[in-house]
């Protein structure tokens, strides 16, 4: 099996759900698909080193929101420098449901919808996120427990108004 085509197999198995995770980070599908493109472009660059990884989906996963937190340096420092930045907006379908959630997410910070993204959507387990995100257990446990209680309130509201 040559590299393109190992890149292949991960990119048929890992693409969607990948898109979905970072999707739920930043709340813009074109954002999300665009870091999950680039993580793929950074993967056939790496060429052997690639293929060798144990979890190739945990590294482009990271790769991926590496992407989207320079991306959001960017963006900050351009909107310091210019009075109106313009950004793209979202593309495609998505459930009523999912875009609750991915409303829900955006009232949290970065670190704290990181953690909630990784446990619940890419179902990390707290060790993988804690070595991933490079922060002690203990602070992925109080940032998934803190997320948690933010989410609770803004998910059961939406649920009250669909049901009403």
């Amino acid at each position: 099996m040559t590299r393109e085509d190992h890149v292949r197999g991960v990119y048929d198995a890992s693409y969607r759900r990948l898109v979905v995770q970072l999707f739920a980070l930043t709340g813009d599908l074109a954002d999300a698909e665009d870091a999950v493109q680039e993580a793929f472009v950074t993967a056939l660059g790496k060429g052997r080193a690639f293929a060798d990884l144990d979890n190739p989906e945990a590294w482009l996963r990271t790769v991926a929101i590496n992407h989207v937190r320079n991306r959001w340096r960017h963006t900050e420092v351009a909107r310091r420098l210019r009075t109106k930045v313009p950004g793209p907006t979202p593309e495609g379908e998505v459930g009523a449901e999912h875009a609750a959630l991915v409303e829900a997410l955006a009232k949290l910070d970065l670190p704290h919808r990181t953690a909630v993204v990784l446990h619940y959507l890419a179902d990390r387990s707290i060790g993988d996120i804690s070595s991933e995100l490079g922060v002690p257990e203990g602070t992925v446990k109080t940032r998934l427990a803190r997320s948690r209680e933010l989410l609770a309130p803004l998910l059961s509201e939406r649920e009250e108004a669909d049901h009403v």
